[in-house]
């Protein structure tokens, strides 16, 4: 039987799987049969994006899971994002809508702003560039952009906003603003870059962490052979042994334990339903302190998207 994934209440009072789906870098030809399998293991959290550019595959699985009775669509949490060259305000309730119809919904649970980075409007490239390959940045400012995604709500297309890769300055120039306020930051976050502060700050507002590449995104693009691993962490084997478990359930535990909503991608249905298998146990104390000693945060960080780095609106020239 399924494990019940626990909710988290969102300062909205809306509640949201403190588990789910990742899907960047699912391919197309895959995804489908993941979300599908996802589903059927007992993940209601599917966390996708524009710009991962396989959401008709997604919707095409969320589709087939409704119409065969396996779920409803309010049993289902799904999530996107707002991809930078749509940044501008009248463009992004037509992004959002773009997205709405390829995932074949009527409303999202969860839209976010994906970076704080604004991009060149009007290009079918994810990032517009000279011929020099420099990133072209757009003049919008996220502060405008979230008023369209206050719009948003107010229309009734997405029931939760938030926002991704923001810092805390950033966050305070939208709480500042708006009228709604994110209910999440989703940031990278994992043993090697534990985002202890932004957690603490952004508990302060209200704000949940929503943790991408939990597992240290080995097949992250431009990783190389000779990265080193996170799940090949001694101490992290050692702790999976000490529980029956593998290193990467505990490092899950680890995060679900912090309050984290995280997202775990795979592809494969074995792995989907070991990396769900991590509530029928509780880390101590000093195995928390363990897997907070692991924190590298000078070279942690393993999605820095430094190609934009001479954006305005660049997140992580501070430390959170």
């Amino acid at each position: 039987m399924a494990p019940v994934v626990p909710t988290v209440k969102l300062n909205n009072g809306l509640a949201m799987p403190i588990f789910g789906l990742g899907t960047w870098k699912s391919k197309p030809g895959e995804v489908t049969q993941t979300v599908k399998d996802a589903i059927d293991v007992g993940y209601r959290l599917i966390d996708g994006a524009f710009a991962y550019q396989n959401e008709p595959e997604v919707g095409a699985a969320i589709a087939a899971k409704i119409k065969d009775g396996t779920v409803k669509r309010e049993d289902l949490f799904i999530t996107s994002k707002l991809w930078g060259t749509y940044h501008r305000a009248d463009l992004v309730i037509p992004a959002l809508k773009k997205t709405l119809s390829d995932l074949g919904l009527d409303y999202l649970d969860l839209y976010l702003i994906h970076w704080p980075i604004a991009l060149k409007e009007g290009t079918p490239d994810l990032y517009p560039s000279d011929d020099k390959g420099v990133p072209i940045n757009s003049d919008s400012d996220f502060v405008d952009t979230w008023k369209s995604m206050e719009e948003a709500v107010k229309q009734g297309l997405v029931r939760s906003i938030g926002v991704s890769n923001f810092n805390s300055e950033q966050i305070n120039r939208i709480l500042a603003a708006c009228t709604i306020k994110p209910v999440t930051n989703q940031v990278e976050c994992h043993p090697y870059f534990n985002q202890k502060k932004l957690q603490e700050f952004c508990k302060s507002k209200d704000i949940v962490i929503t943790g991408y590449s939990p597992l240290g995104s080995p097949d992250r693009p431009w990783a190389t052979a000779d990265d080193e691993k996170l799940l090949d962490n001694p101490k992290l084997i050692e702790l999976g042994k000490k529980y029956g478990k593998s290193p990467a359930q505990v490092v899950l535990r680890w995060l679900v334990q912090r309050g984290i909503i995280t997202i775990p991608k795979t592809v494969r249905k074995a792995r989907l339903i070991e990396n769900l298998n991590i509530f029928d146990f509780t880390l101590t104390e000093e195995d928390n302190a363990v897997l907070f000693g692991l924190n590298r945060p000078k070279d942690g960080r393993l999605c820095p998207e430094t190609h934009c780095i001479t954006n305005k609106f660049y997140p992580f020239h501070i430390e959170f």
